[in-house]
């Protein structure tokens, strides 16, 4: 599926040439010195050495570069890079690579990934020690990605792991509704606020003039990140420096866009966000998040004497099974997906640690509900056998 991009070329036209213009000013006074971090108020890209202690003193090791050694952008970085992206980012699945899903195909993006608030990422990748125009290029990038769906990313994820995974394939879904659990699992509505990660082997001043206002103005993610390497004898050592923003103030920002993220999810229309607080005669739950909202209710009723056979017909399409026997733990997940073989790759859609217990066989509750969670509510409490029994939406207000 191309992700569409006429609807992002206008604010791409406004925000290049705006770009243009503070990269052609970021030589001059008209940027102010505060804008910039210390690595670019004095001199272009400014590295602190790096010295091997010995007993007697402190040798500098020389610093090289990736052309030098013949370390190529996408065979060697890129690939070293996506086995290791908590280097350079923190909890970020990658859910592709040489991403080129768009109207013009020869644009592609080094690494496509999303996190756990359900923000698109694009990772740049440059190995020169300016950064050549890698800020112009991914904002187009993220403007280009900023309207794709979760079924979009389902689709480039099982490409992805087709060609690095292909035993994984038929699990990209449930990896990804699991990755996403906090944001609505399989319902989830990715932020058109895309992240930026720009890493290479230097940035020059124009590069992180313009990150600094695109972060400071716009309130953009972009982040820049340095890698110098080093040779000690025969081997090539890696030093790696986030260099905007500090370090010191990223967990500040990170706090101020979660809290901005939940307020936006919260005031989501199409985003079901609602914790339910199930009541029965012994009391209210705790406000819970729908699955375990359906969970509490099942239970309640089955402990209430509800047969659980009644209960699995009050519910759609197979979402409490059984299996012959009494069984707990690894004995029962065994047994379940004997039973149902194609559950054996998505044992997490299940509650197999939490079981009912009638006549001789096991039940397991899915996880899986969809927008469904307050009709399936209603139709258990249509089998609560007293008064006493309900379910309550619980406000944020």
């Amino acid at each position: 599926m191309a992700v569409h991009e006429g609807k992002n070329r206008r604010l791409l036209r406004s925000l290049d040439q705006a770009i243009r213009l503070v990269r052609r000013s970021s030589s001059s006074r008209g940027v102010p010195r505060e804008w910039l971090p210390s690595e670019v108020r004095g001199r272009q890209d400014v590295r602190m050495p790096l010295f091997e202690m010995t007993t007697d003193q402190l040798v500098e090791v020389p610093s090289t570069t990736f052309a030098a050694e013949q370390i190529l952008e996408r065979a060697d970085l890129q690939r070293l890079l996506r086995a290791k992206l908590d280097m350079i980012v923190d909890d970020v699945l990658v859910v592709s690579e040489e991403f080129g899903a768009f109207a013009d195909a020869r644009r592609r993006i080094d690494l496509l990934g999303v996190d756990r608030a359900g923000h698109i990422v694009v990772i740049e990748l440059k190995r020169t020690t300016d950064g050549g125009h890698l800020e112009l290029q991914a904002l187009r990038y993220a403007a280009m990605v900023s309207v794709m769906t979760f079924d979009d990313l389902v689709e480039h994820y099982e490409l992805f792991l087709a060609k690095v995974e292909p035993d994984a394939v038929e699990e990209a879904r449930i990896r990804l509704a699991e990755f996403l659990e906090d944001v609505g699992g399989e319902e989830t509505v990715l932020s058109r606020e895309v992240r930026v990660v720009l890493v290479a082997a230097g940035f020059d001043r124009e590069i992180t003039t313009t990150v600094l206002w695109l972060n400071d103005v716009y309130g953009l993610d972009m982040r820049c990140v340095r890698l110098t390497p080093y040779k000690v004898d025969n081997r090539l050592l890696l030093d790696v420096q986030q260099v905007i923003p500090l370090p010191e103030a990223s967990q500040l920002t990170v706090q101020l866009r979660r809290r901005q993220t939940q307020a936006r999810a919260a005031g989501a229309d199409n985003r079901d966000w609602t914790p339910y607080e199930i009541i029965t005669p012994a009391g209210r739950s705790e406000p819970l998040r729908k699955r375990r909202a359906v969970l509490a209710m099942v239970t309640a009723l089955h402990q209430a004497g509800v047969p659980a056979a009644d209960l699995a017909t009050a519910v759609p399409r197979s979402r409490v099974l059984s299996v012959d026997g009494t069984l707990a733990g690894e004995t029962l997940a065994e047994a379940f997906m004997s039973a149902y073989p194609g559950s054996r790759k998505r044992l997490g859609r299940w509650f197999i640690d939490a079981p009912l217990h009638d006549s001789d066989k096991t039940w397991v509750v899915s996880k899986m509900w969809g927008t469904n969670t307050e009709p399936v509510l209603d139709r258990l409490l249509a089998l609560a056998p007293t008064d006493g029994y309900g379910y309550e939406a619980v406000s944020d207000n």
